[in-house]
């Protein structure tokens, strides 16, 4: 049987490089890097040239880095800063955000009482830009604006720019989960100067369980996880030394090859679009998924004309590795939460499927997935 692995958005293998990587400093830079002894300073070493390394691949400083155990620890620590800390009385967010930060946001809700907005979005999941200036200028409490840079479900791209400018003007902080971006797209926080983003290594070809929070200088940022003074106090427990290393290796393999890697792999999504069309009547695309300028060339997410219930286990069945959502999702017998916010009902009760693409697969791949497809539907 084979084995097509289409679920690159939930998580994406890890390349041979960066398990030598892992490999190598897992043997032989095994010391705690808050030791004083030599082995633990050449730990300590390598922890901060990563950190270096990582932060120029933006544009930041490396104080503006803090390595996290992935992209929702990032957003939960960075979130719940801006309340406890910052003095943030309202965020403006929207409903079909990661629950990374949904959940997060109603959590700050129930314990501090703050003010939750949510911008306004179209049928095809596009945040409605003038009604966001509206919800900013609505208030002059002390706001934060909490919007992904790239839909996990959908991959619906945001203006990162236009939103950084609206939030800039209306003197209000900018958060977003761009998970789905870092190594995906360049990020010049010079040129777009958000406040606070996040990434998450085994979005790129990395370890799983490590990520990092970025954080604009000049924001002190409070811990959340308590018990010593790693991370220059914003987060306790000793750091993975062997995960962020393989991270920052994964972060430069994808950035130095990212111009030639994303056109093949939206020549992958685009053969596949082709055939989809070709071999089924009225298979619709949700969101933005199938333009090429307004949608992440990762993602694909596909609607069937009917319910196929088996759909994802028959495809399993035949080695094709694909989600009807997010993978964080799996088990929920409430459907995908940003289809229920963009479709009709009669819509949402349609099968959907997202497929992921990665620089590893090939159009012989797509091939077997439409001849497999053909003979599940048809």
């Amino acid at each position: 049987m084979k084995n097509i692995y289409l679920d690159n958005a939930a998580t994406t293998p890890i390349l041979p490089e960066v398990i030598d990587v892992i490999s190598s400093t897992m043997h032989d830079s095994y010391g705690n890097p808050s030791s004083s002894h030599q082995i633990g300073r050449k730990a300590k070493t390598l922890v901060e040239t990563a950190r270096k390394n990582i932060a120029k691949q933006f544009n930041a400083n490396s104080n503006e880095i803090i390595f996290t155990a992935g992209g929702s620890e990032a957003d939960n620590l960075i979130l719940r800063n801006a309340v406890t800390n910052l003095e943030v009385t309202t965020i403006i967010s929207s409903k079909i955000e990661h629950h990374a930060v949904l959940h997060t946001i109603e959590q700050l809700k129930k314990e501090f009482n703050i003010t939750v907005l949510w911008v306004e979005i179209d049928e095809c999941g596009t945040v409605n830009y003038a009604h966001l200036e509206e919800l900013l200028q609505q208030t002059n409490e002390k706001k934060l604006v909490s919007l992904m840079y790239i839909n996990n479900e959908i991959g619906n791209l945001l203006d990162l720019k236009k939103v950084s400018d609206l939030c800039i003007e209306n003197n209000a902080l900018f958060h977003s989960d761009s998970v789905q971006g870092i190594g995906h797209f360049n990020m010049d926080i010079q040129k777009t100067p958000i406040d606070f983003f996040v990434a998450s290594a085994h979005k790129f070809h990395g370890p799983k369980g490590v990520g990092f929070a970025y954080v604009k200088k000049g924001f002190g940022i409070y811990p959340i996880l308590h018990g010593g003074e790693q991370e220059r106090g914003a987060r306790a427990g000793t750091e993975n030394t062997h995960s962020i290393l393989g991270m920052e290796k994964a972060l430069e393999i994808a950035c130095t090859n990212l111009e030639e890697e994303s056109v093949y792999i939206q020549q992958i999504k685009s053969y596949f679009i082709k055939e989809l069309k070709n071999n089924f009547d009225e298979i619709e695309f949700n969101g933005l998924s199938e333009s090429e300028t307004k949608s992440s060339y990762i993602i694909l997410n596909v609607r069937f004309q009917k319910e196929y219930s088996m759909l994802l286990f028959n495809l399993d069945l035949k080695g094709i590795a694909v989600s009807g959502g997010s993978a964080c999702q799996s088990g929920s017998n409430k459907g995908s939460h940003v289809l229920n916010a963009m479709l009709s009902e009669k819509e949402a009760l349609k099968t959907s499927v997202r497929f992921s693409f990665s620089k590893l697969n090939t159009t012989g791949e797509i091939d077997y997935v439409i001849k497999e497809l053909k003979k599940i539907i048809k």
